[in-house]
């Protein structure tokens, strides 16, 4: 079992910046998908970040983003360590939502990384308010 712990929530005025921190209890897999969904009041949950990691490529990863968050939110790992983070930069307040990690053990191709039902671990959510 896997839990997933995530920091870093706030309140910030537009325009600002936060960094989201998400930590896995234990890494234990060889190659995974990692990242970030949000969801706003009476939205549907959505794909915002995610970053894939090989057996061969311990060095960093590929990166993928959601139309909305590109160019202002910036997905990366701490290397050697079981760590995610998420910089949101240009915050608006349509990024207000609660933030989760998310977790595959696997590389998810073909576009399967912005489908939430992929996902086998969740975060509890950190919520993130952006004001006008």
């Amino acid at each position: 079992q896997v839990t997933l712990a995530e920091s870093g929530g706030g309140l910030v005025q537009a325009g600002g910046s936060l960094r989201l921190s998400c930590a896995a209890s234990a890494r234990t897999f060889s190659s995974y998908t990692m990242g970030w969904f949000r969801q706003a009041p009476g939205k549907e949950r959505e794909f915002v970040a995610a970053m894939f990691v090989s057996a061969f490529n311990w060095t960093g990863g590929s990166t993928s983003y959601a139309d909305s968050v590109k160019g202002r939110f910036s997905i990366s790992r701490a290397n050697a360590k079981a760590t995610v983070y998420l910089q949101m930069d240009s915050l608006k307040p349509e990024d207000t939502a609660v933030y989760y990690c998310v977790v595959k053990p696997a590389v998810l191709l073909g576009g399967r990384y912005s489908d939430k039902n992929e996902y086998d671990y969740w975060g509890q959510g950190t919520q993130v308010t952006v004001s006008s």
